[in-house]
């Protein structure tokens, strides 16, 4: 199983989340989807913790819409993509922020902040024909009762299927694979204590809290 991500797919997200930081806003003249890793010990399931690492500062949440992979592909049209992936959720992408600032300042890649041991949290799935287009949902994360991310599929950069049908360029897609499909605006940094809980529409599917 491999965990394939992308990066800054929502312009919002490019726009106001890193006002300050612009060696990461150049995703927004970027015209294909940019691709990260995550290894597969990245990954939480529901209802585990996320521990906070002690290599970094500043520890973000990104939540964001994952699909998992339910066939062998490769090289897949775009427009035969939907057959590849039955299920999606909410995961969080962690992010160690402030040593991904100091990777991007230097041109480096970004496995260290972003593919690190649980930094990829993934919540119950839910069946993609309970939505009439899977670029029409919307979802959310709330810490400790407050909602801190709103995300709709439809301001995606790169549609889904897009997204799966560009990676299979690459890589040889397999049962099981997940794919992040990027965060919308409003990440922040997690702290001890909190408890997070995403929604699909009004459905909660990821709960975890910060240890």
């Amino acid at each position: 199983m491999k965990i394939l991500c992308v990066g800054m797919n929502y312009a919002a997200h490019c726009e106001n989340d890193f006002a300050d930081n612009k060696p990461l806003r150049h995703t927004l003249v970027y015209t294909e989807p940019v691709i990260f890793t995550k290894p597969d010990s990245a990954l939480i399931r529901e209802g585990r913790p996320f521990f906070v690492p002690d290599f970094a500062q500043r520890f973000d949440y990104e939540a964001e819409i994952v699909v998992r992979i339910d066939r062998l592909g490769k090289n897949v049209a775009e427009r035969f993509a939907h057959r590849y992936y039955n299920q999606l959720t909410v995961g969080i992408d962690f992010t160690a922020r402030d040593l991904q600032q100091r990777l991007a300042e230097h041109g480096l890649p970004w496995e260290l902040c972003k593919g690190f041991d649980g930094s990829a949290a993934v919540g119950k799935w839910v069946d993609k024909t309970q939505f009439a287009d899977v670029q029409d949902i919307h979802f959310r994360l709330d810490i400790d009762g407050t909602t801190v991310q709103n995300g709709h599929t439809a301001d995606m950069l790169h549609s889904i299927d897009r997204i799966v049908s560009y990676c299979s360029r690459f890589f040889t897609l397999k049962m099981g694979d997940l794919i992040f499909t990027g965060t919308p605006a409003g990440t922040g940094p997690v702290s001890e204590g909190q408890h997070l809980e995403a929604y699909i529409e009004q459905q909660p599917v990821l709960n975890i809290r910060i240890k």
